[in-house]
């Protein structure tokens, strides 16, 4: 099995998670979100020579293959959330360590994409808003209501990236780290992986209780670049 789709919901600290209309816009986000990132799990393990993924029906954007409900409802909600892992088998892999290193690596390149993309369409929904082609009231509530779901997409595929791409297990970063290490230093390294949800855990508590957001200051960095260099945004 590939790492769990986890995310740290670092808009939860721009955006009001229980306002009805930010939660409207959030939905479609994080669902497309998590989809895309488990497809790209499931697809270039087929394309590397598993295909565990195809044969169970998750080489596929339908969401519903890949949602976990509890995870996907915490997403919404609470600052973390998971989607199904999905399955592999690395001795169908025509080079087992490149078939892990590519199809793990696919899940977070993909969120990164998908920030890239939104704060593409960022950009073009800020130089719209100024036209005066556009300055009606309901254009500008709905380009309005399109610059949050930009920003907030932007936030929440970093926040995928960056999270998921942390040398603990059960994340994607722990697999790909294990196959980057010597032979001789993997052991070891495995050997961790019981303490991954315990830390990940205490991350968690941190940000949420003691106001420590370890990861909010790893997620808030390269969010605050997208949206400068790429969305155009001060």
């Amino acid at each position: 099995m590939l790492g769990t789709t986890a995310c740290w919901a670092e808009t939860d600290t721009l955006f009001d998670s229980f306002n009805v209309v930010n939660l409207l816009i959030r939905v479609p986000v994080v669902l497309l979100a998590l989809t895309v990132h488990e497809f790209c799990h499931g697809y270039f393990a087929y394309r590397m020579g598993d295909p565990t993924a195809h044969l169970q029906g998750r080489c596929t954007l339908n969401p519903l293959k890949h949602l976990d409900p509890l995870g996907t409802i915490c997403l919404m909600f609470a600052p973390i959330g998971w989607a199904k892992p999905v399955p592999i088998n690395p001795l169908n892999f025509r080079d087992r360590r490149k078939g892990i290193l590519v199809s793990t690596a696919a899940g977070p390149v993909s969120n990164l994409a998908q920030a890239v993309v939104f704060a593409l369409l960022l950009r073009a929904v800020h130089f719209a808003i100024q036209m005066p082609v556009f300055n009606t009231q309901q254009t500008q509530q709905f380009l309005g209501i399109v610059f949050v779901m930009c920003v907030m997409a932007v936030f929440i595929n970093v926040g995928l990236a960056v999270f998921n791409c942390l040398p603990l297990f059960p994340l994607d970063g722990f697999h790909v780290t294990l196959q980057l290490m010597r032979p001789q230093t993997q052991e070891r390294f495995a050997q961790t992986a019981h303490y991954g949800p315990f830390v990940i855990l205490a991350l968690v508590v941190l940000g949420s209780v003691g106001g420590v957001s370890i990861l909010g200051g790893l997620i808030g960095p390269p969010a605050d670049f997208i949206l400068k260099y790429v969305g155009g945004l001060n």
